[in-house]
């Protein structure tokens, strides 16, 4: 029993002493790990999936940090506000903005940039890098940026109020960033030195609690704030490091260090996503879709027409922008256009509607929003609506040529009619070649008129419509009925389709045959 005892009493003392190894903090065991994701470049809507991507393998791979090496003029709004709130729902990893200098970076986080900066829960710089210039601003006809209205900076300032709250960064900074009315002060409060609006300062001048000595204005109203490297530091907004290892040391991490790069699909969903390819794949798709349906069974062209339209709706979808209501608003586009071609003569209002329909789904694949808020969605809207009808129209343009020179064109043969109707139902033409050697052999006796229609007893009767100008009664397909001065009369079209309700003229008239055109 007391040998027992003192063998549990031994191993409790060396449990006792092995604990505190066991649980040393992975930063200080040195397994911490990183994981760096850059931005870089113009924040355009594949940076999205691309850090989003990126930022689940880190937050799977169990990662402490993960680092956002930011490098960028700035970008599309709507895009900056998606990789903000992304970084914001990350809840597993610090998150780290590091604005880097060197040869191949540029060394600003600006704008949009300055928003992402500020999502992330600490924010390194570089000496000789900057950060801020966060307005929101519209493109106008000639090329030429402006201030955006007063909605959507309202709007931006409160997001970055928020993410600088959320993150305890410096909420007068981030405001000074994106307004151009706030005024910023450099003070000394209590000793400390920080960066206050105008508005703050007046609003601590009343309470009389603390004591306010102001030094300078770093923003002037009708400015907008940017700060190098020293002054985000000396505002409490930055810390500063050299380069990655210095970066990498202040945070504790000792471990792995992973890095993504773009690879050659992000550069694919770049190049698929931006205007002018858009606009390509739109009139491809349409061209091809319409060769398809104007040729017998299904081939070449309807498979790359659907492909077409598969990397627009694909790509688009990979980017978080396809749902449901595109697909549908295009099926039911087709489905109109189909009822036109082949139920409805001639194009009227389903033909009009299911193009209509078919572009509005092609405009909402193009963005995540369907009725825009702000002015900087109105400015994406008509973006993403001049795209796709420039290329409705095209499309159409080109459609119309095919039609005008397709018989012309050797690539053509085997979807265009070359075969040229020189008859009607009634049989050849009597005033072709083939329709004058009919008549001369019925004449000579040596081919027989039984059912030819040439007989002759009602040519003098009927000979006085030549000119007259009727109303298709039915579709002449070529042959049908007409009304002439109130009276029905079957007609033939001279080598054409005719719908019916439109105009048509007697050309001439061959024994009981009334041969017309559309006028």
């Amino acid at each position: 029993m007391k040998l027992t005892f003192k063998f549990v009493l031994v191993i409790l003392c060396a449990a006792f002493i092995l604990l505190p190894v066991n649980n040393v903090p992975a930063q200080q065991s040195g397994e911490s790990k990183a994981w760096i994701i850059p931005i870089r470049g113009d924040i355009e809507p594949s940076m999205a999936a691309f850090v989003r991507r990126e930022a689940r393998k880190a937050i799977n791979a169990n990662t402490d940090y993960i680092i956002f090496e930011i490098d960028t003029f700035g970008g599309r709004v709507d895009t900056a506000l998606q990789i903000a709130s992304f970084i914001m729902s990350i809840r597993n990893a610090r998150t780290v903005a590091w604005i880097q200098s060197g040869e191949s970076s540029m060394g600003v986080s600006w704008s949009a940039g300055a928003l992402i900066a500020f999502s992330c829960s600490e924010i390194f710089m570089a000496p000789g890098t900057s950060i801020g210039a966060a307005a929101p601003v519209t493109m106008s006809t000639d090329g030429s940026t402006e201030r955006a209205d007063e909605k959507t900076v309202s709007a931006v300032r409160a997001q970055m109020a928020a993410l600088a709250e959320r993150n305890n960064h410096p909420v007068d900074i981030a405001l000074a960033m994106v307004d151009f009315d706030v005024e910023l002060w450099e003070v000394y409060i209590n000793g400390e030195m920080k960066a206050l609006s105008k508005s703050e300062l007046e609003r601590l001048d009343s309470g009389r609690s603390v004591a306010i000595e102001r030094i300078r204005i770093i923003s002037s109203p009708g400015k907008l704030l940017s700060l190098t490297a020293g002054e985000a530091s000396r505002y409490g907004l930055a810390q500063l490091a050299a380069d990655q290892a210095t970066l990498l040391a202040t945070l504790g991490v000792f471990g792995g260090v992973e890095e993504s790069i773009p690879g050659i699909a992000d550069s694919i969903i770049s190049f698929l996503t931006s205007g002018p390819v858009q606009t390509v794949l739109i009139i491809l798709g349409i061209i091809l879709l319409f060769m398809e349906l104007n040729s017998p069974g299904f081939g070449i062209p309807g498979i790359i027409g659907v492909f077409c339209f598969l990397l627009v709706f694909g790509s688009g979808a990979l980017l978080g922008r396809v749902d449901s209501l595109e697909i549908i608003l295009f099926l039911v586009g087709i489905g109109f256009l189909a009822i036109e071609i082949f139920a409805l003569p001639g194009f009227g209002v389903m033909g009009v509607a299911g193009i209509l329909i078919i572009g509005f789904s092609l405009v909402f694949s193009m963005q995540d929003f369907v009725i825009p808020r702000f002015d900087w969605e109105w400015e994406l809207l008509g973006r993403n609506v001049l795209v796709v009808f420039a290329g409705l129209l095209s499309a159409i343009t080109g459609i119309a040529i095919i039609a005008l020179m397709g018989p012309r064109i050797k690539i053509f043969d085997r979807i265009m009619l070359k075969t040229q109707i020189t008859g009607t139902a009634g049989g050849p033409d009597p005033d072709s070649p083939a329709g004058k050697a009919t008549a001369n052999a019925i004449s000579d006796g040596s081919v027989s008129n039984s059912g030819g229609g040439y007989a002759t007893e009602d040519e003098e009767m009927l000979s006085a419509l030549t000119g007259k100008i009727g109303v298709t009664d039915s579709v002449l397909r070529p042959s049908g009925k007409a009304v002439f001065d109130g009276k029905v009369y079957a007609v033939e079209a001279d080598g054409e389709f005719v719908e019916a309700g439109r105009g048509i003229i007697v050309t001439r008239v061959r024994g009981n045959r009334i041969i017309v055109r559309r006028v």
